[in-house]
């Protein structure tokens, strides 16, 4: 039997995170270069898909903030959903 697969209706956005670069005096690239996050993992933020956890906490550690300063959900508004 082929299990159903949940649909979530969320997605995360990582505008939290924009504004607090632009407060911190930071940018993408200090990121990548101080934490040594991948390329691919950025990549991923800036489509707005979802990172793994440690990555938040290392973001949250490194700009000395909270995860709702990084990322917040927002509704998943793709036509693709039954």
């Amino acid at each position: 039997m082929k299990r159903k697969e949940k649909v979530i209706n969320l997605k995360p956005s990582y505008i939290p995170l924009e504004v607090t670069l632009v407060k911190r005096r930071k940018n993408k690239t200090d990121i990548r270069n101080d934490l040594k996050i991948s390329s691919s993992t950025l990549a991923k933020i800036s489509a707005g898909e979802f990172v793994a956890m440690t990555v938040i906490a290392q973001l949250c550690d490194y700009l000395d903030c909270r995860i709702e300063e990084i990322v917040e959900f927002v509704p998943n508004d793709t036509d693709d959903q039954p």
